[in-house]
């Protein structure tokens, strides 16, 4: 098993900046990809940014350019920086991880764009 932890989500001007952290603990040797989705107003949960173990990155369309995934494997923890959001950003934002093969999620956390 593998738990998930975000943190980082508030209440961020249009233009801003934000960073979300996700915390991964349990059984993290087998962790493959982790990455970001989100969950918008009116839209389907949605990818955001993933970052494979070998570093290699994947972006949604609308967030390429303007959000950075990273990921610190000393502390566990894949970053998600935010910069120009905009309030077609907000919702819920959800830390993923791929074990094998096998999805985990963390609890998400609020992401308020303001205009």
């Amino acid at each position: 098993q593998v738990q998930l932890v975000e943190s980082g989500g508030g209440l961020v001007q249009a233009g801003g900046s934000l960073r979300l952290s996700c915390v991964a603990s349990g059984s993290i040797s087998g962790i493959n990809a982790m990455g970001w989705y989100r969950h918008t107003p009116g839209k389907q949960r949605e990818l955001v940014a993933v970052m494979s173990s070998g570093g290699g990155t994947k972006y949604a369309d609308s967030m390429l350019g303007r959000f950075t995934i990273s990921r610190d494997n000393a502390k566990n923890t894949v970053y998600l920086q935010m910069n120009s959001p905009k309030p077609e950003d907000t919702g819920i934002y959800y830390c993923h991880a791929d074990v094998y093969g096998r999805d985990f999620w963390g609890k998400g956390t609020l992401v308020t764009v303001s205009s």
